[in-house]
């Protein structure tokens, strides 16, 4: 009985192990020979380059610079000792400090260990001639993000920087990985997957305790597209040369293409220390209050001040509620309700040309009260005020104009005249952007036309084409268009209009100040214009954050504007 039991155990025992043996050889024979293949291969990643920035013309805005790091595999130090050894030397390093190097970084065998970063091509090229008599090191290029000018273009540029966790939530879908570098703003954002290079990577074999065996392969890496912006690098360097150093924002653009040619803001950055990875200085641009990162051309709103006038000229115009014979007279102040509100000078009898020329708020509170608050705030619409402009980078915001109906719906209120007031010169609950206006402008540049702002002219060498880009009529009449551009072109002609100090410049401009208010603290400075007068090139606004007064945004427009013309840009 028990004989026959312990027969049973034993031949019960060989079926057991011969089932098992089965299912490893024959059943997944050929499943396990395949994982016993690949766990003896491993994969080097090797990295592209990312695609480059560049002008209109081709000038590289944002590029990268070649560098390669130094690394060897090895079961542990005693095995990779003799390779440090050898390329000590070559990289003007000892031995121990190699060594050090390579016992912070081993992780497992499989892997390679960097010795030695950011070597220059020389120590490369004599480690290459001696890497076939030294198991193990390998020498791996390492593409890394260069700004050939610094700061020059960093909001529109952008940076690179380790993905975070809510973009890596939003992009795993399409091959982002934790540690990737992505763009973060501007252009480095907003076009990531063309600029995104492609990883390729050694192949090699290892041994079942994971030594380093030989190369099998290499797979070479696809370096990301380039992307050529609108901008003229020539007029970017103008333009922050002029505001270094002074809040705010310039644009300049095309009035016929929408096509923008400069646009800088300050305070603004170094995109290289996020590469640098220099702790120190990421944090200090980070904390800072004054918001280095932040484009305000684009990414914040303010009071239009009197640069909104040529709206409430337009509105008052094309309604029949004032002509090119309506006059004011501008004592200093008017009465509006039970209140009294203020001109900043005296000015008398005035027309819609010489008001939009002498920036004269009785004139404009009295045709602001005639044309009505919802008229004012739907030809605001029209000029692309209240909302985007469809600009491609990311981040813009759409500004604000007030209405009646707004205020009934939202805000369970009444509009009353002084409100209109206030509209009508751009104060109150107005908000706009520096990009904004430089679009407004352009109607009156380039004959009645609203443009889309636009930064991208190609990717990869191919012209980019977009319905966005196409004008939209702004239904004004040409006697609407006439009045309101001989103002402008008198702000600065006449010699007490509130831009006379442009009248010496080589070229004939037409433009509107702006001095907005924005308590607690000092007032905003606007200016924003275009020229040659009779055949615009160039729309421009520049805005001046705290400045006090429209008459130093339009000091720093004319420095510009000379600057241009004496570099043959105009």
């Amino acid at each position: 009985m028990r004989i026959g039991l312990v027969v049973s155990c034993i031949v019960m025992f060989f079926v057991i192990a011969f089932a098992g043996l089965f299912n490893l050889q024959i059943a997944h024979g050929r499943s396990n020979r395949d994982l016993s293949r690949k766990n003896c291969i491993r994969l080097v990643p090797r990295l592209g380059a990312r695609g480059k920035i560049l002008d209109r013309r081709g000038e590289v805005i944002v590029g990268n610079k070649l560098y390669y790091d130094a690394a060897v595999m090895g079961r542990g130090i005693k095995e990779a000792s003799g390779t440090l050894a050898a390329i000590a030397p070559l990289l003007g390093k000892s031995s121990g400090e190699l060594e050090k190097a390579f016992r912070r970084g081993f992780v497992v065998s499989s892997l390679p260990v960097v010795v030695a970063s950011n070597i220059d091509i020389k120590e490369a090229i004599a480690l290459e001639e001696i890497k076939s008599d030294l198991p193990g090191l390998i020498i791996q290029p390492k593409p890394q993000r260069a700004y050939p000018y610094g700061r020059l273009a960093c909001h529109v540029a952008g940076y690179i920087n380790e993905i975070d966790r809510w973009r890596l939530t939003k992009l795993a879908d399409y091959g982002y990985k934790t540690r990737d570098l992505v763009g973060f703003g501007g252009a480095e954002e907003q076009y990531d997957y063309y600029l995104r290079q492609e990883s390729g990577g050694l192949s090699i074999e290892v041994d079942h305790r994971g030594r380093f065996v030989r190369e099998l392969g290499f797979k070479e890496p696809q370096s990301g597209k380039d992307v050529q912006l609108t901008l003229d690098l020539r007029i970017q360097k103008i333009v922050e040369g002029a505001l270094d150093g002074r809040k705010g924002a310039v644009v300049i653009m095309d009035p016929a293409s929408g096509e923008v040619l400069a646009m800088s803001s300050f305070p603004n950055f170094n995109p290289g220390i996020f590469v640098e990875k220099d702790a120190q200085e990421i944090a200090s641009v980070v904390r800072n209050s004054e918001a280095p990162l932040m484009n305000r051309a684009i990414s914040n709103s303010y009071p239009a001040g009197s640069i909104f006038k040529v709206i409430v000229a337009t509105a008052a115009l094309e309604q029949k509620k004032i002509n090119k014979n309506t006059t004011f007279v501008c004592t200093g102040s008017t009465q509006v309700g039970r209140s009294v509100f203020k001109c900043w000078n005296t000015h008398g009898e005035q027309d819609i040309v010489r008001a939009i020329a002498h920036s004269c708020n009785v004139f404009f509170y009295r045709t602001g009260l005639l044309a009505g608050a919802q008229n004012i705030h739907d030809y605001a619409v029209k000029f692309g005020l209240a909302h985007d402009t469809g600009f491609e980078l990311l981040y813009e915001t759409g500004g604000f104009v007030p209405s009646p109906l707004w205020r009934k719906l939202k805000q369970f209120k009444g509009w009353y005249d002084g409100d209109t007031a206030n509209l009508s010169i751009g104060q109150g609950d107005v908000l706009v952007t520096p990009l904004q206006i430089a679009r407004m402008m352009a109607v009156f540049a380039n004959g009645g036309y609203l443009v889309t702002p636009n930064i991208i002219k190609a990717i990869d060498g191919k012209q980019v084409v977009s319905s966005k880009k196409r004008a939209i009529a702004v239904p004004i009449k040409d006697s609407t268009m006439g009045l309101v551009r001989e103002g402008l072109r008198e702000v600065v002609s006449l010699p007490d209009g509130t831009s006379s100090i442009l009248a010496q410049l080589p070229v004939d401009v037409a433009g509107k100040t702006g001095t907005a208010q924005a308590p607690p603290g000092a007032a905003h400075g606007w200016f924003a214009g275009f020229f040659p007068f009779k055949d615009p090139h160039f729309v421009i606004c520049v805005f001046l954050e705290r400045a006090g007064a429209g008459y130093h945004a339009a000091m720093l427009g004319k420095r510009i504007i000379e600057q241009m013309s004496k570099e043959g840009l105009i």
